[in-house]
């Protein structure tokens, strides 16, 4: 590459940020000659017109003009996991524009209002019927039956790749330590996995009991961004503040009551969708587009989409091997454009490669028992009532209204008491700390 397709692309690239500009000695840097030579070739492209200079001296930076027709091709090439529709190129290749040649866009609550559930579909009809089936956990169970079976790896799954998709810099590897230990020790990143953990946790209960609600996604992101927003009080509350919202009807002082209404008809239209893949990829997508809190928007959207999806027992999504960019284009396809193509096929790639490998889990789990089925809820209140209230295991046993099934049970639970620890409590609901206080007592029951 010469040097000045080298500085063509260093300046291209800089435009996709929200500082377009660079200084002579970072494009030195950046293409790796000297500061002369790079003001020789910065020199004759501001005389052709393919670059823009601005200040004099010590404080002259450059950036690419937006009419230039000699703007290079990006080294990144996205969605390798798989090839993209025409579609989905055409949108592609407009996001790739520089900033200055692209369209500023606001809010439309179209999007939104224009969509009637089980009538409109931003995923194609067939593939959303397709991915349901192929997701769904085959009989009759409990809401959340398919999350709880598979909460251990999603646990791990969803926190880890949901947070590097914020730049967290933890590994796979790293993160599970972490959720052993449970201590963050004031690391803002391990703070973000725990939290996303604790999310994790909170929707496997709360998603059976409650539903889709705008209650429990509030809850959901109050716990997502604990201890990492500098205001309390915007946990799980709608922002207060907000620019750019092409609504003509409403000023400054009505975008509260905007928000909290686009928020409040976003959830009520994806509980009334009937196919739970359909009603994720609303959710997912909308919530991330109407940003209704003050951060952490993006990573609630993503656990929300697993909502509907442990509503009607489909594998969940972990949005696992997906890149920060390609994440990124797919966001600004629906920003910028009200596109969903991108969005649909990361989306499509993502859930699949989600269903394989917890079909797999399931599959290594085995048969269920069909005893331990019947007193799972027993098995959860006892060893409750032992770890957390300090019960007797006979007394625990003695509380519930077992039937002929009392020797069979408390050999369960004696295998289980002796199996429990921190790395697996998440499904008696207990906490990591309240079972490590039960460990270091010696397991008494």
């Amino acid at each position: 590459m010469s040097t000045r397709e080298a500085i063509l692309q260093a300046l291209y690239r800089q435009s996709q940020t929200t500082h377009p500009w660079l200084v002579s000695s970072e494009l030195a840097s950046v293409v790796g000659t000297s500061k002369s030579t790079v003001k020789r070739h910065l020199d004759a492209l501001v005389d052709s017109g393919e670059v823009i200079r601005e200040g004099q001296a010590r404080s002259t930076r450059y950036r690419i003009s937006a009419s230039s027709s000699a703007v290079p091709t990006v080294v990144h090439t996205p969605f390798s996991g798989f090839a993209l529709s025409a579609k989905s190129q055409a949108l592609l290749a407009s996001l790739t524009r520089p900033l200055g040649a692209r369209d500023v866009v606001g809010y439309q609550r179209a999007f939104v209002d224009d969509y009637t559930p089980n009538r409109s579909s931003l995923l194609p009809p067939a593939l959303a019927q397709s991915l349901a089936s192929e997701g769904r956990l085959p009989g009759q169970q409990p809401a959340g039956t398919y999350a709880r079976k598979v909460l251990e790896p999603l646990l791990i799954d969803l926190s880890w790749s949901s947070s590097r998709l914020e730049g967290n810099r933890y590994s796979l590897l790293a993160t599970e330590a972490l959720f052993q230990s449970g201590n963050a020790g004031g690391d803002t990143d391990a703070v973000m996995l725990l939290n996303h953990k604790a999310a994790i946790e909170f929707l496997v209960d709360a998603v059976p009991e409650y539903g889709l609600t705008p209650a429990l996604i509030r809850n959901l992101h109050a716990i997502l961004m604990q201890d990492l927003l500098a205001d309390a009080y915007g946990l799980g509350c709608i922002r207060q503040k907000v620019v750019n919202i092409s609504d003509t009807t409403y000023t400054p002082s009505h975008v509260p009551s905007l928000l909290e209404e686009m928020f409040e008809l976003i959830v009520e239209k994806a509980r009334q969708i009937k196919n739970p893949v359909e009603a994720a990829f609303f959710l997912w997508v909308n919530l991330a587009y109407l940003q209704p809190f003050e951060d952490g928007n993006k990573r609630t959207g993503r656990l929300s989409a697993n909502i509907p999806l442990m509503l009607y027992n489909c594998a969940p999504l972990s949005f696992l091997d997906i890149e920060q960019q390609d994440y990124a284009y797919a966001m600004m396809g629906i920003y910028e454009h009200r596109d969903v193509a991108l969005a649909a096929e990361l989306f499509e790639w993502a859930y699949r490669r989600s269903v394989a490998k917890y079909a797999v889990t399931l599959e290594a789990m085995g048969a269920p028992d069909p005893v331990r089925l019947r007193l799972r809820n027993a098995l959860n209140d006892a060893i409750g009532m032992i770890v957390r209230d300090g019960a007797s295991a006979e007394v625990a046993t003695g509380t519930l209204a077992l039937s002929g099934d009392t020797e069979v049970f408390r050999k369960l639970l004696s295998e289980e008491l002796r199996a429990l620890g921190t790395h697996n409590c998440a499904r008696y609901r207990l906490t990591m700390r309240q079972t490590q206080q039960w460990v270091m007592a010696g397991r008494p029951h």
